[in-house]
């Protein structure tokens, strides 16, 4: 099912509808400031498997982020973050960025298996940070990937529902998207490093 909502003012009705979906278990596609991504609420282990399953990856040990909707919502989830790397954040973020920090025990166990860390992400995009804020909690963050092997990501949200209607429950058409990801920055040693340059440009 495709769902038109518009980034310039989200339609709360839509927005609360997308959320009512999530708190029951189901899996949506959602625009962001980069491509587009596969989601569902993170507290849901049976919808976070389903998630996996479409990617075909092993959710321990697959590289899955939050979505937040602003930087209030790190503390429920990471460690005590260092002066020096908040204030990178604070500047980037929201914006085209995953940071990957130490998982605290608020992460729930399906995610971290063997490892310690966690992907977060506050996408520029007025859509996803009003589902999240409704929602309460973060959703589950994966690229929509494409098998051509030139276009990486697809951008139509038309193409991503007629591929993707039948393994999930809503695409949210929010417009074209991106086909550069995220910059993804590491913090986890202390010392902020770019372990993949993407959309995001940054001095550290």
């Amino acid at each position: 099912m495709l769902v038109k909502i518009y980034n310039e003012n989200p339609n709360e009705r839509e927005i609360n509808r997308v959320v009512d979906l999530l708190r029951n278990g189901g899996i949506i596609i959602y625009p962001t400031d980069t491509i587009y991504g596969i989601g569902c609420d993170i507290t849901n282990a049976k919808a976070v498997e389903r998630v996996a399953r479409i990617k075909g990856v092993d959710v321990a040990k697959a590289d899955l982020s939050f979505i937040c909707s602003d930087l209030s919502h790190l503390s429920a989830y990471a460690k005590p973050i260092p002066n020096h790397v908040f204030k990178l954040m604070r500047r980037c973020l929201p914006g085209p960025y995953t940071f990957i920090l130490e998982a605290n025990n608020q992460v729930p166990k399906y995610f971290k298996g063997k490892k310690k860390t966690v992907g977060i992400r506050v996408p520029d995009n007025a859509i996803v940070q009003a589902i999240v804020r409704e929602l309460g909690n973060p959703i589950l963050s994966t690229s929509v990937k494409d098998e051509d092997e030139i276009l990486e990501y697809t951008t139509d949200p038309e193409l991503i529902d007629e591929k993707f209607e039948k393994l999930v429950d809503l695409v949210i058409d929010g417009g074209f998207g991106g086909n550069i990801p995220s910059t993804v920055i590491d913090c986890t040693s202390g010392v902020p490093e770019i372990v993949r340059q993407g959309k995001g440009k940054v001095e550290l």
